[in-house]
């Protein structure tokens, strides 16, 4: 059956829908996703969109329409006798249209139903100029009309599949006894100690570029606030109190960073979890971002087909390698004596190896995943100068315990640790630093009163959103990209 109306209505209530003066007796509109799967032929129904293509000739037209429900379009086919010369031809590609028509079963290839065309309305039409015309315009291009891309294939497909990755994300929290968990969007805190925060005012910056220095008392908060780069320190305190909780929300970092890979504004998931030790969390950060990959391979199936025809030929191989082996269990150590090993053998990496204590870069975490190990790696126990001052110290007092997750073509996708739960250990890394205790109070108190053993990790969205389609650039997998000068839409 096609998804139109209930099979059963109450006779009361039938009643009085047709005694309404607003009862309205037109077909109801089905999906085209719905469309498709419907073999009910010989059934008229009503189907609703944007015109893909509209091929035109004497005997017949043919329009592929698509109202987002699917990658796949429902073919209209009108006979040019029926509609009204101008009307037909004024519907280009991108006009928005009603048909109702018959539902019959469909000759050509490919596809299983198309529809007999009875009757078109035109909701809109669309001029020549319409920047998302059907040919291949490059992404740098499409970026300029973000406003307009998501009508496209691609877009389509990458956003549906971004919205199943939501799902699977709460999914998974959800049958794993987490609690979703709400942190502030406006902090007072810097959670990784870094900077590169944006401010939050009502002060009359005018006013105060003249005035000198800042009462940051006369503002709304009374004190300097900032939009958070990162719900942890707060989701510690859930975590203490719930036992397991986990935050997706939007995080920003005012780094002038024109990279393919950073957002001023991108999405994080963040579990934070009581009584957990290092390998308890390592099993957690490879179960749920391979729950993620196996739900994208289940429920975005014609999705992934295209993007992997149509962007990246060997995402679908990729994303089926990722659930076949366990994870690589790799020390920071490890990998660096692997990657001097590599430069001795003649391989070129155009930032140096310098030896034990350097940040590794994107470059150097994918030598180790794609080449060295060819699956994903989670590495662990960094030198303590490039993590994080929350992160738990091994008895070595040289590194910490790190566990992030390294994946092909991403590099970092997950940045994980144990929480250091001493008071005074914290304390001491806090001062060692250079950090304001005062600004911190709130977060010691959790080791002051009944402290815990505790550890969490960030996964950034749209990092596994570019992972699970294959596209190159992460301003391409979130609908309206903060960038650098870019704030548009």
């Amino acid at each position: 059956m096609c998804k139109e109306i209930p099979s059963f209505i109450p006779f009361p209530f039938l009643l009085s829908l047709l005694r309404s003066p607003n009862y309205n007796t037109k077909m109801k509109r089905t999906k085209v996703v719905d469309a498709l799967a419907c073999t009910d032929f010989g059934k008229d129904i009503n189907v609703k969109g944007w015109v893909r293509s509209h091929r035109s000739s004497k005997a017949v037209d043919f329009i592929a329409l698509n109202d987002g429900s699917t990658i796949k379009n429902i073919q209209v086919v009108v006979d040019p006798t029926t509609i009204e010369e101008e009307k037909l031809k004024s519907i280009t590609t991108g006009a928005c249209i009603s048909v109702i028509g018959t539902l019959v079963e469909s000759q050509g290839a490919g596809q299983t139903s198309e529809i007999q065309c009875k009757e078109i309305e035109i909701y809109g039409l669309c001029p020549s100029d319409y920047p998302m015309q059907k040919k291949g315009q490059s992404f740098e291009y499409m970026r300029k009309y973000g406003h307009m891309r998501l009508r496209t294939n691609t877009f389509g497909a990458v956003f549906r599949i971004r919205h199943n990755m939501a799902i699977a994300i709460h999914k998974y929290f959800h049958d794993h006894g987490y609690y979703y968990f709400h942190t502030p969007l406006i902090t007072g805190s810097d959670a990784e100690g870094a900077g590169n925060m944006f401010q939050v005012t009502t002060l009359d910056l005018d006013r105060v570029a003249k005035g000198g220095e800042v009462d940051y008392s006369a503002d709304f908060f009374g004190k300097r606030t900032n939009l958070t780069v990162s719900g942890q320190l707060e989701g510690e305190l859930g975590a203490t109190a719930l036992g397991a909780i986990y935050t997706f929300g939007p995080t920003f970092r005012a780094e002038n960073s024109n990279t393919p890979r950073h957002l001023a504004e991108f999405w994080m998931v963040e579990p934070e979890v009581a009584f957990i030790d290092k390998d308890e969390l390592m099993d957690l950060e490879e179960d749920f971002i391979k729950y993620c990959v196996r739900w994208a391979l289940e429920n975005c199936k014609d999705d992934l087909e295209f993007l992997n025809k149509m962007i990246d030929k060997g995402l679908i191989a990729r994303l089926e390698g990722v659930l076949k082996e366990d994870f690589v269990r790799l020390t920071y150590t490890e990998g660096i004596e692997i990657l001097q090993k590599a430069v001795a053998d003649g391989v070129k990496f155009e930032f140096p190896i310098t030896g034990w204590g350097m940040d590794l870069s994107s470059e150097h975490e994918r030598y180790l995943v794609e080449e060295y190990f060819k699956r994903p790696v989670i590495m662990t126990d960094y030198p303590s100068e490039i993590k994080s001052f929350y992160m738990k110290k091994n008895p070595d007092g040289k590194t910490m315990q790190g566990t992030d997750v390294l994946f092909p073509h991403i590099g970092e996708i997950i940045g994980g640790s144990v929480r250091e739960e001493n008071y005074d250990k914290l304390l001491a890394e806090i001062d060692n630093r250079g950090m304001k205790r005062e600004v911190y109070d709130w977060y010691l108190d959790t080791r002051k009163y009944g402290t815990c053993p505790h550890g969490g990790f960030g996964l950034g969205f749209e990092r596994l959103i570019l992972f699970v389609t294959g596209m190159q650039n992460i301003r391409d997998v979130i609908p309206f990209a903060r960038t650098p000068k870019n704030a548009e839409f």
